[in-house]
């Protein structure tokens, strides 16, 4: 069967489409998201003996919304964030296409994704930074060092300056995307093609909700196997007091865990980041391709 062409993709859908998937993600993800954070950056310091007691403690100290501590950040960045991100995506697959509207392989649509995570990491990076930071104020009765995103940003701006301060953990962040994004993006869209039904088309054929899900989850977890240990690092990097130093302050940071503990410290937090990863990403990819095509109709 031939190949039908796709849509044209409109800009400005694009951004709405991925602004409601972002805003989606945050919504659903939050909680597990501030568990995952707290055990990767509390080390051995023996607070939490596990996820489902940083569970606990955190709603026992903090009531049930501490678990969206650091939500403010992402919430009012995602909308730049995944439009920069979808909008990368959909052009970096136009690169490739053989033809306008053309058909790409798996592998093309890792490239387009790893491309993707590349341009989003500028945005990415100062949003996630200010959430980690303000999900490490663990406790209500513990010392306060910021009062919410703004302030966290003026702070780091006035010691460190943008550079070492708001941006602190870029190139981290961009290794960490690479790989994240190609298996998202690849992830999704294999999964996507095994369920179009045989002799359609995976780009034009509307799959049922439950079909959208079970890919955007495919794409969840796809990412998350790919790059964990890279946003452990991350995270401890950007929760530091002070600004890494050095040009491989990535390599560096990879020895001291490691020297700490082998490989397992690499990975903690990781089984609350893939049960988080399942309805996160299946919101996300869901409301995306559902905007989408209710955008494309109007």
């Amino acid at each position: 069967m031939a190949e039908l062409k796709q849509k044209e993709i409109v800009p400005w859908h694009d951004f709405v489409a991925g602004s409601l998937g972002g805003m989606a993600q945050v919504t659903i993800g939050q909680p597990m998201d501030t568990i995952k954070t707290r055990l990767q950056i509390e080390g051995h310091s023996g607070r939490f003996s596990g996820p489902m007691d940083c569970l606990r403690k955190t709603i026992h100290n903090e009531g049930f919304l501490g678990l969206y501590k650091g939500m403010a950040s992402p919430l009012a960045g995602i909308a730049a964030v995944n439009a920069l991100l979808f909008a990368a995506y959909s052009n970096f697959k136009k690169l490739q296409e053989p033809y306008p509207g053309g058909p790409l392989s798996l592998t093309q649509i890792a490239i387009a994704g790893a491309g993707a995570g590349i341009v989003n990491a500028v945005l990415a990076s100062p949003v996630e930074l200010l959430k980690i930071k303000m999900q490490a104020q663990y406790g209500a009765g513990s010392k306060v060092h910021y009062s919410g995103p703004v302030d966290c940003a003026r702070q780091l701006i006035k010691e460190h300056g943008v550079r070492n301060g708001l941006m602190r953990g870029y190139w981290v962040t961009v290794v960490r995307e690479i790989p994240g994004y190609a298996g998202f993006y690849a992830g999704f869209e294999g999964m996507k093609r095994f369920l179009t039904p045989k002799g359609e088309n995976p780009a034009t054929y509307p799959l049922g909700l439950l079909s959208l899900m079970a890919s955007g989850a495919s794409g969840g977890v796809a990412y998350w196997l790919a790059c964990y240990p890279l946003d452990m690092l991350k995270s401890m990097i950007q929760n530091q007091p002070n600004p890494p130093k050095g040009a491989f302050y990535i390599l560096d940071a990879a020895k001291d865990v490691y020297r700490q503990g082998g490989i397992k410290p690499f990975f903690r937090g990781f089984s609350p980041t893939i049960i988080r990863a399942v309805p996160a990403a299946a919101a996300t990819f869901t409301t995306y391709e559902l905007a989408m095509r209710a955008l494309s109709n109007l």
